[in-house]
């Protein structure tokens, strides 16, 4: 099974040569959190119930006349909308363990993470610790790192298994390991949405994207759908554009 999966990559990677991103975003977390959810959510605006593991890489160009946007249950790369004069790609990843070594090569050149887990299932969490966090070794030194709790919409007195204030410290914490001080941020990089209600869904992302790239009052962000870029494994660009926008915008 592993072998075959790495057969394939090494097709995804000659396939995606051609399209460049200014940022990758990786979302990483265990299987059926609700990564797929908290990405359609953002991108279309709509929750579909049931959703089966994301299991499998599948390019996209978004807004494509031969290819518009689809929602399948493979897809683990994404196109966003333009914000500003950027194009944006999220990689969204499997969360089964037998997964983890293409995780890995997901998170490579990533330059902002959201780190997911299930508010309602405190193992989920667990499971961060246990597999999640240290793929972001891959990523850029600098990188983001968003913390996420799902399925808001399902928490009660009764039900939540992770406090609140685990979030924002796991959040806190793993940012000041990247070099991102506490003191740095206006808001705290953590958030409980959800994909269901929409809850703070769209914050995740106004909030990595203001920090990464922020835009001049000139500017104008969420422009148009982006119709024909996507993502570069080399990040050529990413890496470059976030490592001078921290320096400018550490405050967001």
């Amino acid at each position: 099974m592993i072998s075959e999966s790495n057969e394939k990559v090494d097709l995804f990677h000659t396939d995606l040569m051609i399209f460049t991103s200014d940022l990758k975003i990786v979302i990483l977390g265990d299987a059926s959190v609700g990564k797929t959810s908290l990405i359609q959510r953002y991108l279309e605006g709509i929750f579909t119930q049931d959703h089966t593991s994301t299991y499998w890489p599948h390019f996209v160009p978004n807004g494509s006349a031969e290819c518009p946007v689809r929602f399948k249950p493979e897809i683990s790369v994404w196109n966003i909308e333009q914000w500003g004069p950027y194009n944006v790609a999220i990689w969204d990843t499997a969360g089964e363990e037998r997964f983890s070594g293409l995780s890995s090569f997901y998170c490579r050149g990533a330059s902002a993470a959201i780190v997911a887990y299930d508010i309602t299932q405190g193992e989920s969490l667990k499971a961060l610790y246990e597999r999640h966090l240290q793929l972001l070794e891959y990523a850029e030194p600098r990188c983001l790192m968003v913390v996420v709790g799902t399925k808001a919409d399902l928490v009660t007195n009764r039900t939540r298994q992770v406090a609140r204030t685990v979030g924002e410290t796991l959040a806190l914490e793993q940012n000041e390991k990247k070099g991102r001080p506490r003191n740095s941020f206006s808001v705290h990089p953590f958030f409980e949405t959800s994909a269901k209600t929409g809850q703070n869904v769209e914050k995740v992302f106004e909030f990595i994207l203001q920090t990464c790239l922020p835009l001049d009052d000139s500017e104008t962000a969420r422009e148009s759908i982006q119709k024909t870029s996507g993502v570069d494994l080399e990040q050529r660009s990413s890496k470059h554009l976030c490592e001078d926008s921290s320096r400018k915008c550490c405050r967001h």
